[in-house]
């Protein structure tokens, strides 16, 4: 029988060697242990599954209850005789046959019971999000960890309740794998008095990551995690938890008439012990010379320190020589990340100011082009010219340079989402991540192209490694939950949102994927409530209706439904740059009528509305798929 169960591991330390000394102490603890055990777990609605050696497995039904039960557990243990004791929960699919239980869910508990402390309770990220708005439950975050025959490194908490251990990250062994050089080089802080000078010192950083992402043997965490503690004073050893990283690079820049003042400093996260640190006082003649010869200096230091080699790490030449355009060029990084078809516009036109003055701007020729394709691909600009324009500044930026991994991401989109030339994005994807491995805009590509290829399991691996790459860029968390909601994995999904509205209780994407997972779980009705906010965040009567539209089909209320298709129909003539084909034939899904549905996927091909090759792998669209037309629809799509 399969199940979800939350699985709890505990294992008495010690008691091997307390035999040796006094059997029959150790014989009266171990009794102890399994009376405590047996009455608590039960009073929490558990059960026990197993004994082996000196430890248990036991499930219950609820995370909570579990973790309840620990606390409980270790507390009583604290009492004399004191039983060591280290507990590990997880939650995750089980099969049960008879009293036996497995499962990689069972694998993965038993691992973090290992790396549990005596009278600790740990648990994985399943876990605290069950329990972490629960009042009489203290938990404390202790990082990443890479576990045996575990692929991906695991999230862990501690419990931090009254009479539970909590210890420091460095204090944690177990079944840990060899650890692997990630670094973290966070934004240099601006100490100049003119707060114009924060984009040289931005530039530093920018330098400094384009350079260390090819140092062998070094894992560099993507500059949209790093860059969200700009202007912050987090705690080396927090930040270090939560971008998964062992070293973090840090300075500061002092920049006064022709004199530059840049002191930088490698610490070891787990102690925060400062491996080394340097000064260095320049002339500025030229700004990006001296960019360029400071981050040439701190990777080989780096190269030294991290990996033992001697040899030369080359600096990357800037291509750019204009203050003035590489400033505009880092505003239009900055609205780009924002994510909105509004901040995309913006973000053009700080790009094209920037190629304006710096004709030879090839980074800044691959943000133009990627963002027209954004813009194409989320139905906010007719396709065609969306990526017309796109080819012609990707082509641009690959011929000034084509060792610029933006530029082969470029490229990527228009083949990926208008052309669909499959081959030749994969191509562009893969040359980009070559280039420059912790470029994740490349792996979020990719894992869209494995959606098309109806390969979900690979694309949802391909996002998760991008998450370790980049754990707080607010694209790639979106990403990944989109990703198990096409795996029917919804509540992973959910998990997913819940960590973007952690950024920003209002971030509409963030509603949007919470609303699409809990319905597709079954609630439509409070995914109905959700999507109305969705659409009350847009401010605009005819835009955010897709969800809102479906949401009302499903919980019943067909004029409602049919509102919103009459708006959707409304803004196509008044917005006749917008494509919302794709959202009409959403709602028509919702309303059951499948000839509707093939009208407007049809419509969405000969648009070459690009992302229609993917939202028709929607679990929903599994109706759809029974249908005989479905196949033409791939075949117009080269699928």
């Amino acid at each position: 029988m399969r199940q979800l169960a939350a699985i709890l591991f505990a294992d008495m330390t010690g008691y091997t060697a307390l035999m040796q000394e006094n059997e029959q102490l150790a014989r009266h603890k171990r009794q102890r242990l399994k009376e405590v055990l047996e009455t608590t777990i039960a009073r929490f609605n558990g059960k026990i599954l197993q004994y082996y050696g000196d430890g248990s497995l036991s499930i219950f039904h609820s995370a909570i209850d579990s973790v309840h039960a620990a606390i409980d557990i270790q507390q009583q243990l604290q009492q004399a005789p004191q039983v060591d004791l280290r507990i590990g929960i997880h939650t995750g699919d089980v099969i049960i046959e008879e009293e036996s239980i497995y499962g990689d869910g069972v694998n993965l508990a038993s691992r973090i019971e290992s790396l549990a402390v005596p009278g600790g309770v740990f648990v994985s990220e399943k876990v605290y999000d069950e329990v972490r708005n629960q009042q009489h439950i203290q938990t404390r975050e202790l990082g990443y960890f890479e576990l045996k025959n575990i692929k991906q490194p695991i999230r862990v908490f501690a419990i931090a309740n009254n009479g539970i251990v909590v210890p420091g990250r460095n204090e944690v062994r177990g079944k840990t794998a060899a650890p692997v050089n990630r670094l973290a080089v966070l934004p240099f802080v601006n100490m100049s008095a003119d707060p114009e000078n924060e984009y040289f010192s931005d530039g530093i950083t920018e330098e400094l990551l384009n350079t260390l992402t090819r140092v062998d043997g070094l894992q560099v965490t993507s500059r949209t995690s790093a860059f969200a503690f700009k202007g912050k004073n987090d705690d080396i050893r927090d930040i270090a938890i939560q971008l998964n990283v062992d070293k973090i690079l840090e300075g500061s820049v002092r920049k006064a008439g022709n004199r530059v003042r840049i002191t930088a400093q490698l610490i070891n996260a787990a102690d925060g012990f400062h491996i080394w640190s340097e000064t260095y006082d320049r002339k500025l003649d030229d700004i990006f010379e001296v960019q360029d010869e400071i981050s040439g200096i701190i990777a080989n230091k780096l190269k030294e320190n991290l990996s033992g080699g001697q040899k030369q790490v080359p600096s990357i030449k800037s291509s750019i020589k204009n203050i003035t355009a590489y400033t505009h060029y880092l505003k239009g990084l900055h609205f780009k990340n924002k994510l909105t078809p509004a901040d995309n516009r913006k973000a053009i036109d700080c790009f094209k100011q920037a190629i304006a003055l710096e004709p030879g701007y090839a980074q800044a020729y691959a943000m133009v082009a990627q963002t027209y394709a954004t813009l194409g691909a989320m139905g906010q600009m007719i396709p065609h010219t969306a990526f017309e324009i796109a080819h012609q500044y990707a082509d641009k930026a690959l011929e000034l340079d084509d060792s610029v991994a933006e530029g082969h991401i470029a490229k990527a989109m228009p083949n990926l989402f208008y052309e669909w030339k499959w081959q030749e994005a994969y191509k562009a994807l893969q040359k980009a991540i070559e280039l420059n491995p912790a470029e994740t805009t490349a792996y979020d590509l990719l894992g869209f192209y494995y959606i098309a290829m109806a390969q979900k399991d690979q694309a949802v691996k391909t996002l998760e490694e991008a998450e370790q790459i980049d754990p707080l860029s607010p694209a790639i968390i979106k990403s990944l939950g989109t990703m198990y909601i096409f795996e029917e994995r919804f509540d992973d999904a959910i998990r997913q949102a819940e960590k973007l509205l952690e950024m920003n209780p209002e971030m509409r994407s963030g509603i949007e994927m919470k609303a699409w997972a809990i319905g597709m779980k079954g609630d439509w009705q409070t995914a109905l409530e959700l999507f109305k906010e969705v659409h009350r965040l847009t401010n605009h009567p005819l835009k955010g209706l897709m969800g809102l539209g479906v949401a009302y089909s499903r919980v019943g209320m067909t004029d409602k439904a049919m509102e919103c298709v009459h708006k959707l129909e409304q803004r196509q003539q008044e917005e006749p740059d917008s494509v919302v084909d794709g959202d009409l034939a959403a709602v028509w899904l919702g309303l059951g009528d499948l000839d509707k549905v093939f009208y407007y996927l049809n419509e969405c091909i000969d648009k070459r509305m690009g992302p229609v090759a993917c939202f028709i792998e929607y679990p929903p669209y599994k109706i759809v798929k029974a249908d005989p037309r479905f196949h033409d629809l791939k075949h117009r799509m080269g699928i």
